[in-house]
């Protein structure tokens, strides 16, 4: 299945998120309000929250 997702160039639906807000990410998974990948953007990590 990867390979036929591969040659047809068949990508997941992603929404990049901040590290800061994680949690608030395991909340909606929790509720089951996430129906796409997320993806952490480690690049944020130790940048402060924004406010």
């Amino acid at each position: 299945m990867l390979d036929f997702c591969a040659r047809q160039q068949i990508l997941p639906d992603c929404e990049t998120i901040r590290v800061a807000p994680i949690n608030e990410a395991f909340d909606r998974l929790e509720r089951s309000d996430v129906h796409h990948r997320c993806v952490i953007d480690m690049a944020t990590l130790g940048q402060p929250c924004a406010s």
